[in-house]
């Protein structure tokens, strides 16, 4: 049997691999999986997005479920409205940062969370044997609209946070909504806390004209100029559904997913005292800013593969203080244990607030390190695992870790080299402390896989 769900959904190209009637089987096995019930479906701004959801209510129609459409809104609104507009499962369609011809389908559980990993393979299993439960035609229900589902969001966020102690210090802060749905949200949420709003790509556009839709250092330069220029206090930059936020500080600089939530781990672990010290993070994250920062804290870290559904989910078992990626998810367990790039960002703007120090100051006191990031392409038939055999053999002094991928931590720096769950690409992940050992490993690193690739 064959495998859909990837790191996060199921995704593909818009009318090749992401085709309506994939997105209707996905939606008729998730109905079927779940036996009937109301389910909230919503949409980013996306290519093919309209013709997605149709094919999305029509499968959800057929098997006996009843679908509400929700309309534009980020993943983490729909996350945070299913269980409190009482919703028995959610549907995003959506593909998250990937390039613009991408498009696809999220499964949310009555919980907000994607559904684990063994429900998705259960999905897949009524998909690929046509196990699909229809239902008479007189039970067949019609779509209805759901309007509460984005200010229920809004509101949410906001008062999750201390609005008062942030309204006090009139922040000013540029938000980079990368022509999709955080460019309804997160300003709003911003202005409701009293902060003067800069807002750069923020009109809808599916072909997202000004930069592509992963929120990088690369990606957001223009807006990190024009926090310089504005004398701004914040940058955040999101991607498509806005489930996460890249953070630049006051002087323009552009910091990766894991060392914001690194000082926002440390942050809720003083404010929120009662939750367990321990965080969750994927292998991906430094291990120089997070263990080598939060560790002498007494804070623990959980290692865990890619992907923020295994993070939520260990979050959700075990209790923590948070869960992150270094690609800017992060997870706040006393609001919702899914990725939420609004609520990321009023979380800093409290803790900024409550230090009473720049944002500058704050990623001032982490390591400082260099990190690297690339893909080359990845052949279906790569046998990886052989891979991983060779690359060790050239680290053999270093240690490993093979969560996801392989990740080797040596004594001044660190790569993971994993495949990508959405792309046909092998990932590429360099850390170091010094920028040359940086620039060496990595290059050392692409030839040996491109070279390994072509034997």
């Amino acid at each position: 049997m064959g495998k859909l769900f990837g790191t996060d959904g199921v995704r593909g190209v818009v009318n090749e691999s992401m085709t309506p009637e994939l997105a209707m089987k996905v939606a008729q096995a998730a109905c079927t999986w779940l036996g009937g019930g109301r389910v909230l479906v919503g949409k980013d701004v996306r290519y093919g997005g309209d013709m997605l959801v149709s094919a999305v209510m029509a499968g959800l129609a057929s098997c006996g479920c009843e679908p509400y459409y929700a309309g534009l809104i980020p993943t983490p609104g729909l996350q945070y409205a299913v269980p409190r507009l009482n919703y028995d499962m959610g549907i995003m369609v959506t593909a998250s940062h990937n390039p613009p011809p991408y498009n696809g389908v999220k499964v949310i559980g009555a919980n907000g969370v994607e559904v684990p990993r063994d429900a998705e393979r259960e999905i897949e299993e009524i998909i690929f044997n046509e196990r699909f439960r229809r239902v008479p035609y007189n039970q067949v229900k019609d779509v209805k609209v759901e309007n509460e589902a984005l200010d229920v969001y809004i509101e949410g966020v906001v008062t999750s946070v201390d609005a008062d102690l942030i309204k006090k210090k009139e922040f000013r802060v540029v938000v980079d909504g990368a022509n999709s749905v955080g460019s309804l949200v997160t300003p709003k949420v911003l202005r409701s806390l009293g902060v003067k709003v800069l807002c750069l790509n923020c009109n809808l556009d599916p072909s997202f004209p000004w930069r592509e839709p992963e929120p990088t250092p690369s990606s957001l330069a223009y807006a990190a100029e024009v926090v310089k220029t504005v004398g701004a206090d914040l940058l955040v930059g999101h991607d498509a559904d806005a489930d996460r936020a890249i953070i630049g500080d006051d002087m323009g600089r552009i910091h990766w997913g894991d060392r914001s939530a690194t000082l926002l781990t440390e942050y809720v672990s003083q404010r929120f005292p009662q939750l367990p010290k321990r965080t969750f993070t994927a292998v991906s994250s430094s291990h120089f800013v997070v263990e080598g920062y939060l560790g002498p804290k007494g804070i623990e870290v959980r290692w865990l593969p890619v992907g923020s559904v295994n993070i939520s989910h260990a979050l959700i078992k075990e209790g923590g203080l948070s869960g992150f990626e270094e690609n800017g998810g992060y997870m706040h367990p006393l609001h919702q244990p899914v990725r939420d790039g609004a609520m990321k960002t009023a979380l800093f703007l409290e803790m900024l607030a409550s230090y009473g120090v720049k944002a500058s100051e704050l990623f001032d006191k982490l390591p400082k390190t260099y990190p690297i990031k690339g893909k080359v392409p990845r052949p279906m038939d790569l046998d990886l695992k052989a891979l991983y055999e060779h690359l060790k053999s050239k680290y053999s002094s270093c240690k490993f870790n093979e969560v996801d991928g392989l990740k080797v931590v040596c004594d001044n720096f660190w790569f993971l080299v994993r495949p990508s769950g959405t792309e046909p690409v092998i990932r590429i992940m360099v850390e170091a402390l010094d920028p040359k050992i940086a620039k060496e490993v990595y290059e050392s690193l692409r030839k040996a896989i491109e070279s390994f690739i072509s034997q």
